[in-house]
């Protein structure tokens, strides 16, 4: 324990990762939840019918606190790049820190610009130009996720420049923006966002109809989801298995730890898979393990490449590959285990709204079915964390990888310092998540009212005809005539 409060290195990694999974809680639903709040609205405007101008409302007060807390806890991060990890910014700046300020001068402050009107416009302008402000939002919400899964991709897969005495210089700004990693990362992250939107909606309103309370109103948001959860949940896992082979190809290292992939297997021969196992860092093995025999080429798609080697971790010497094999192992087995449950949740509830079981008088009796979506609500979170655990710490030893490492990226100062600013930020985050909790439930509890007028439609007369004072006429001229 000494140990680990003398090291700084240690103390900042440990500093970051809590940032950076606590505040990604909030983007997820937030970044989701505005593509949903833009089809509820259509709707509304598409159809007049009023409940799904009572869901917009509803579903946005959910938004807007966790757009709240995201801020606030999103906040220390971009600190912790000039406190923390100063030569990485003065090393890399002129590419990352110019793709953090796109995210923040395009993409955040649009999404905050026209949040305003999009919680208080709907008495104060037209409801078009309402539906295109949460439209923006949702634009901006996600542009975000585009321009900070491209500065993090880089960090996979540096493009667009070379390291000069230490620094990166950028020869070619697009280059380094669509860098190998970066269209199958922002896909990836995009429909993770999204799926766990959906499943949190279908667990909240599950739970309703389980309690039987608004069951009607709420087993709409229900079918909505799910109508979009059936494209969205099997391409996720298609886009995941794309993300992995990519993994094969740039990251060789990394695959091996997801694997517990020890020896390396040679050209010509398949390479078993590892459904479970207990890997061992110091001896270099694992423990124990189940395997499936030439499953892990098949995944990989090398049946009919087999002059290609699967790499085992040995193969790079300590120093060069991940440590934590573990984490990264069962991180990456959760993360798929979850995306799978989810597409077969699905699957079963679509097979059982097509055998009439999901009307107003017999959802009501699919108890076990709407427990198993209020299980899932959560489910989605879990799997975008372990996803950027295996994501950031698969990367170790680097920073920026192949370039920059982790241990030289960090700033010199007194490790106490480190210490202070991460139980502050601990009990800060603390805070902020009771109070998410106390806030989202009180929502939750109180649920939509459904008494809510429908907004006015404000429209201007293009001429304002004031009646005659002191016997003049005012009317226009042409009117008078």
């Amino acid at each position: 324990m000494e140990e680990l409060i003398s090291n700084t290195v240690t103390l900042s990694r440990i500093q970051f990762a809590l940032t950076a999974i606590f505040h990604m809680l909030w983007p997820v639903l937030t970044t989701g939840m505005a593509i949903y709040l833009v089809v509820i609205e259509g709707l509304w405007l598409k159809t007049h019918n009023l409940e799904y101008y009572h869901h917009a409302r509803f579903w946005s007060k959910l938004y807007v606190l966790n757009f709240g807390i995201g801020v606030a806890s999103g906040l220390p991060m971009a600190f912790q790049f000039g406190l923390n990890w100063a030569p990485f910014s003065e090393s890399v700046g002129d590419f990352f820190g110019t793709v953090l300020g796109f995210e923040g001068t395009m993409a955040f402050m649009l999404e905050a610009s026209f949040l305003g009107i999009m919680l208080f416009g709907w008495d104060r302008v037209p409801p078009v130009i309402h539906w295109i402000s949460t439209i923006l939002v949702a634009f901006g919400a996600n542009l975000s996720t585009f321009w900070i899964l491209s500065a993090n991709s880089w960090l996979q897969t540096p493009a667009g420049g070379e390291f000069i005495a230490g620094k990166f210089v950028v020869q070619d700004y697009f280059q380094a923006i669509a860098n190998p990693f970066m269209v199958n990362s922002f896909l990836h992250t995009f429909f993770a966002t999204l799926e766990t939107s959906l499943f949190v909606i279908g667990g909240i309103s599950a739970w309703y109809i389980i309690n039987q309370r608004r069951t009607e109103f709420f087993l709409r948001s229900f079918k909505v989801i799910l109508a979009i959860a059936i494209v969205i949940a099997p391409l996720q896992v298609f886009i995941g298995h794309l993300s992995a082979e990519q993994v094969y190809h740039y990251q060789p290292a990394k695959l091996a730890a997801m694997e517990a992939q020890w020896e390396t297997v040679p050209a010509g021969e398949p390479a078993d898979w590892s459904l479970l196992a207990v890997p061992n860092n110091k001896v270099e093995k694992n423990e124990w393990e189940i395997k499936v025999p030439g499953a892990l080429s098949y995944l990989l798609e090398l049946k009919s490449k087999l002059d290609q080697p699967v790499k085992g971790l040995k193969e790079w010497e300590p120093k060069n590959r991940p440590q934590m094999v573990g984490l990264i192992y069962y991180s990456f087995r959760i993360m798929v285990g979850i995306g799978l449950f989810l597409a077969g949740l699905m699957l079963i509830t679509v097979i059982q709204w097509l055998s009439g079981k999901l009307s107003t008088t017999t959802i009501t009796q699919q108890k076990w079915l709407m427990r198993a979506w209020i299980f899932a609500g959560p489910l989605g979170y879990i799997a975008v964390e372990t996803g950027w655990i295996v994501r950031c710490v698969g990367r170790q030893p680097w920073i920026v990888y192949g370039e920059l490492r982790t241990v030289d990226a960090a700033s010199h100062i007194p490790p106490g310092e480190v210490l202070f600013s991460l139980v502050g930020l601990m009990s800060m985050y603390a805070v902020f998540f009771v109070a998410a909790l106390y806030f989202g439930s009180r929502i939750i509890r109180k649920g939509p009212n459904l008494e809510l007028p429908a907004p006015r439609t404000i429209i201007k007369p293009a001429i304002d005809i004031e009646p005659a004072q002191h016997g003049v006429d005012r009317r226009p001229a042409e009117a008078q005539q």
